[in-house]
C-alpha cells in the first residue's frame, strides 16, 4: 500500500519505519527541517515501563493543588490555558477514580513493557549505537516519601516489574555520585530498565528507514485530510512560499501529535488532546583526565520533585516539570530554577552549566493516560497519537501495533482500551 506518516517525532519516525518493514511505500510529511524536532528533542530519555503510569490517579488532584502551592512543584499552571483545557480537566479528574486507574495503567504498562522489548530488538538487530546506560533508580530522601511510595511498589509487584527496594547506603553504591549531604532514605532500583538518547535513535532510525525506502518530506505542512478509500491530504511548504498540493493515499496516518487536533476536528474526530509543558536542560559532564567524572551512572528520579537526572553520553541531562497552559515560547523561570536545584542537590559541580542548554517542549496529552493507537472513524485514517510524556517509552511498541492493525494482523498484545472508541464513548 502506499501510504502517508504526519509527522517526524519519535513515534511518527518508529511507524514509518515499522511500515516500511512490513514492505508499504511510505511518505513522512514533517513541518521541520529534520526528526525529532519537537517533543523528542530533549525529553529525559527514561524507559521504565513500571514508572509508565496514568497521571489520572486517586489522590492525584488534592496533590496537583498542594503542588501548587510549592516553590518547586512539580506541577504548575500557566496562563493563557489552552483550548478545551478546563473540559480537558473535567475529565481528567473523572479518570482518577480507582477503577479506571487500574484499568489505564494496566494497559499502558503492557504497551510500554512491549515497546520496551521492541526497542531492545531494533537497537539489536539494527546495530543501532546511541547514547544509553543500564538502570533506573527512584530516590526517596525521607521515611514519609517511602511510606507514600509503597502504593506503586505494590503495584509494581502486581504488575511483575523486576525492582528491588534498597537503602540509601546500597543507592550510593550503585551511584557513587550521589551528594552525601543530601539526605537518602531509601531507593528503588530497576534493573532492567535505562535510559536512551531519544533523538539519537531517532534519527538512526530514519536512515534504516530511508534505506527501505522511505520518503521523508521536510519542510512540508499538512493543511487539511480528506478521508475515503484513497485518503487525501494537502500540503505545502511549511513558510508558506509554494501553492498547495494535493496527495492521495491508501491510508494517512496521523502521528503529529499536538497538530492532529486541527487536522482531525473537521473529520468529526474531536480528541481531548491538550499540552503539558515540560522543560529540561542539558549541559556537559565536568571531565578531568585521571579522575572519574562525579555524574549520574545512568538515570535517576527524585521522588519529591519529579525530576529525572539521566546520563547521555559525556553529557547529563535534567528534566521535569509539568505545566499546564501557557505558551511554549515563553519560559517559567522557577520551573528551570527546580532542575538546577535538583542537579545540585544530587550531583554537585559534575557538570559545565555555563554551557548548559534549556528546552521546554508541549507533550500531547490525553485525560486518561494511554494513547490512541488505531482506525479514526473516518475511513483511510489511521491514529498514533497522545502518548504524553512516555512518547519514547512507548512509540517501537506503538509503532509495532499500528502496522500490524493497519495490516489486518492481531497485535503482539492486547490493544484493549487503546482505540478511539475509548474516548469516544464518554
Amino acid at each position: 500500500m502506499r501510504l502517508a506518516v504526519i509527522g517526524a517525532g519519535i513515534v511518527g519516525v518508529t511507524t514509518a519505519y515499522e511500515l516500511a518493514a512490513d514492505g508499504h511505500e511510505v511518505i513522512v510529511f514533517e513541518r521541520r527541517s529534520s526528526v525529532a524536532e519537537e517533543t523528542s528533542f530533549a525529553n529525559a530519555g527514561v524507559v521504565a515501563p513500571g514508572y509508565v503510569t496514568p497521571w489520572a490517579a486517586p489522590g492525584m488532584p488534592a496533590k496537583v493543588f498542594k503542588h501548587l502551592l510549592s516553590r518547586h512543584a512539580p506541577v504548575r499552571l500557566a496562563r493563557p490555558m489552552a483550548p478545551g483545557q478546563w473540559r480537558w480537566m473535567w475529565r481528567w479528574w473523572r479518570a482518577c477514580g480507582a477503577t479506571s486507574f487500574q484499568a489505564n495503567r494496566t494497559r499502558m504498562h503492557r504497551l510500554a513493557r512491549y515497546s520496551q522489548q521492541r526497542l531492545k530488538t531494533l537497537t539489536h538487530d539494527l546495530r543501532l549505537d546511541y547514547e544509553q546506560a543500564n538502570g533506573y533508580t527512584v530516590l526517596l530522601r525521607t521515611p514519609q516519601e517511602l511510606t507514600l511510595a509503597r502504593g506503586s511498589l505494590k503495584l509494581l509487584a502486581e504488575l511483575g516489574v523486576t525492582f528491588h527496594l534498597i537503602d540509601g547506603q546500597k543507592a550510593r553504591a550503585l551511584e557513587p555520585g550521589l551528594h552525601a549531604q543530601t539526605p537518602l532514605h531509601a531507593a528503588v532500583h530497576l534493573p532492567n530498565d535505562g535510559v536512551g538518547n531519544c533523538r539519537q535513535f531517532a534519527q538512526l532510525l530514519r536512515a534504516e528507514a530511508q534505506r527501505l525506502g522511505v520518503d521523508f518530506r521536510f519542510d512540508r505542512e499538512v493543511l487539511t485530510l480528506q478521508p475515503g478509500k484513497r485518503a487525501t491530504l494537502r500540503h505545502r511548504a511549511s513558510d508558506g512560499h509554494d501553492s498547495a498540493q494535493d496527495d492521495s493515499f491508501d491510508g494517512i496516518v496521523v502521528c503529529a501529535a499536538l497538530g492532529a487536533t486541527a487536522l482531525l476536528a473537521p473529520l468529526g474526530c474531536r480528541l481531548p488532546m491538550v499540552p503539558v509543558h515540560g522543560y529540561s536542560l542539558t549541559a556537559p559532564l565536568r571531565v578531568r583526565e585521571g579522575f572519574p567524572d562525579i555524574g549520574p551512572k545512568s538515570a535517576v528520579m527524585d521522588e519529591k520533585h519529579k525530576v529525572a537526572i539521566s546520563r547521555l553520553g559525556q553529557r547529563v541531562r535534567v528534566a521535569g516539570s509539568a505545566e499546564l497552559g501557557g505558551r511554549l515560547d515563553r519560559s517559567n523561570d522557577a520551573a528551570v530554577q527546580t532542575l538546577y536545584k535538583v542537579l545540585d542537590d544530587w550531583f554537585p559541580g559534575c557538570a559545565q552549566l555555563a554551557q548548559a542548554q534549556h528546552w521546554k517542549g508541549a507533550r500531547p496529552m490525553l485525560p486518561d493516560g494511554p494513547p490512541v493507537l488505531g482506525a479514526c472513524s473516518a475511513e483511510g485514517i489511521w491514529l498514533n497519537l497522545g502518548h504524553g510524556s512516555s512518547g519514547w517509552a512507548l512509540s517501537c511498541g506503538s509503532a509495532r501495533v499500528l502496522a500490524d492493525l493497519l495490516a489486518r494482523r492481531s497485535p503482539a498484545i492486547d490493544t484493549e482500551g487503546l482505540g478511539i472508541e475509548r474516548l469516544l464513548r464518554r
